[in-house]
């Protein structure tokens, strides 16, 4: 009955790996995505603006209108300290 429990253990051990790698593989294609599509949205902003400036300049102000909103309705991080400095820890912006 052991032996069972171990077998059954080690599947249980398997499915967590291959759903942990599976994870890791949806945040590459994911980010590989996103990136891709920044690419193409920002050289065929660059074009259009090139060959209809009017409607550029409509693109660009969509952009920067979402980019505000995000900045603004998106939650703040505090899990991570505002500094590259190593020396300063995330104890030193704890909140008190």
């Amino acid at each position: 009955m052991e032996r069972l429990l171990q077998y059954l253990d080690d599947l249980d051990d398997l499915y967590g790996v291959l759903g942990l790698l599976a994870e890791r593989l949806r945040e590459f294609v994911w980010s590989a995505g996103l990136i891709v599509g920044a690419a193409v949205l920002g050289t065929a902003g660059v074009l259009i603006a090139l060959n209809k400036p009017p409607l550029g300049l409509a693109m660009a102000m969509l952009l920067f209108v979402w980019l505000l909103y995000r900045a603004v309705t998106q939650p703040i991080n505090t899990e991570r300290p505002l500094t590259s400095d190593p020396l300063v820890t995330i104890d030193a912006f704890a909140t008190k």
